[in-house]
């Protein structure tokens, strides 16, 4: 692996963590203190971690280019986000309701998961 692509993986795992931070306790919040349902938990933690997660990608870790408009640089975040949500959920849905797995557990799993494909899609995509 070369080093420019080490940086820029370092740099995501790092937006990322702070990313997961912002989405695990936004999750608890919600549904400890607030008394959401999971999935509606989830889905909350998701969509404000994923704000903080664009405005860091573009800034810090991918090399977004002139060739590419900011609106559809976002356009192309979102789609893939959303996609990422779909399967946040349905690993919560599976891991919670199904394999009946604390919400906590499974939270990990599927943020590991859809790091990967996040990753993979910005990086072909925004780049």
């Amino acid at each position: 692996m070369n080093n420019m692509l080490f940086k820029q993986i370092l740099k995501f795992v790092i937006v990322g963590g702070v990313a997961f931070i912002i989405d695990y306790f936004v999750i608890v919040i919600c549904k400890e203190l607030i008394d959401l349902n999971v999935l509606l938990s989830a889905f909350f933690g998701f969509v404000i971690s994923v704000i903080y997660n664009y405005l860091a990608s573009i800034k810090w870790v991918f090399d977004v280019s002139d060739k590419n408009s900011k609106t559809r640089n976002f356009i192309i975040f979102i789609i893939f986000s959303i996609i990422g949500l779909l399967f946040t959920e349905l690993i919560m849905w599976v891991g919670t309701d199904i394999i009946n797995i604390s919400y906590l557990i499974v939270k990990i799993v599927a943020t590991f998961i859809v790091m990967i494909f996040n990753f993979f899609t910005r990086k072909f995509f925004l780049e």
